[in-house]
């Protein structure tokens, strides 16, 4: 298993500008006592869950970071890959003049380049679509326009001639979604991995429609999940939670975060309402 503390406590220490913020410890689950962690790296907000054997890490899933100096791709270079594994040593391609494609001691895929992004985003999340997918990042963005109300393609690169013909489809491309980048590749071999719930993406609504509005979006084609869990049609999994559900699950006492737990394991979309009147019984 998967030890969530662990894990946060060697991003704090791998990465500049990071930092642990909220912790909880939450009983009676399917996967027994789950530790939930708030954590950010570069300034960017993850929250790492302790949740069972049920999914592993895989490369569907990487994050690039740009560290923009050599020293810096150097140094956590070094840090990522001990004890972990080099799928591209670091060295110089066609697409970057110093890059790497290391896992980490936990199985996490991260994409070193030593350029810098004009952005304050510095990790970026790199959806790899593979096998039956391999060849549908157009679809992909304009799913994902369809459903965000705000979106933008950044920058994208086409196959060009393959050994196979022409592949009219993207390569690569960088896309936002109401302001946060993910980059999209594309892999015409085989893999034996896809997109799973070990990695997702959490949409925080302000509002009970907002909530009705993600969720009907993205089951469209998908998958409903428990506990606000959704699989989009291509896999990629998301959390659709109230903007509060933070403060329902740790700011109270103990009886008032089971109560809160208790309520969501009986929901797949969640009602703001229901998990309010959980918090305040009693």
């Amino acid at each position: 298993m998967i030890k969530a503390r662990e894990a946060v406590d060697f991003y704090v220490s791998v990465f500049k500008n990071s930092k642990k913020k909220n912790s909880a410890v939450i009983d009676g689950t399917p996967s027994g006592e789950v530790n939930i962690i708030s954590f950010e790296i570069s300034g960017q907000e993850i929250t790492a869950m302790n949740a069972g054997p049920y999914f592993s890490f895989n490369d569907s899933v990487s994050f690039f970071y740009y560290c923009g100096s050599e020293s810096e791709i150097d140094r956590i270079y070094k840090l990522l890959s001990e004890n972990g594994s080099i799928l591209f040593p670091l060295a110089k391609y066609d697409w970057s003049s110093r890059y790497a494609w290391v896992r980490d001691r936990f199985g996490i895929g991260w994409q070193l380049d030593v350029d810098d992004i004009n952005s304050k985003q510095k990790i970026v999340p790199a959806l790899l679509f593979v096998n039956e997918k391999s060849g549908r990042i157009r679809e992909a963005l304009s799913f994902y326009a369809s459903v965000f109300k705000t979106s933008r393609l950044i920058m994208d690169a086409p196959y060009g001639n393959q050994a196979e013909g022409t592949i009219s489809d993207l390569l690569f491309a960088q896309f936002s979604v109401e302001g946060f980048i993910f980059n999209a590749m594309s892999s015409n071999m085989k893999h034996d991995f896809d997109f799973n719930e070990a990695i997702s993406f959490m949409i925080n609504c302000g509002s009970q429609d907002e909530v009705d509005y993600y969720w009907n979006k993205l089951t469209t084609g998908g998958q409903e999940q428990q506990c606000g869990w959704v699989k989009d049609k291509f896999g990629v999994s998301w959390q659709v939670v109230p903007s509060e559900m933070g403060k329902l699950m740790a700011s109270g006492d103990k009886e008032q975060s089971e109560r809160v737990m208790s309520a969501m394991l009986k929901m797949k979309k969640l009602d703001i309402n229901t998990l309010k009147k959980a918090y305040d019984k009693g």
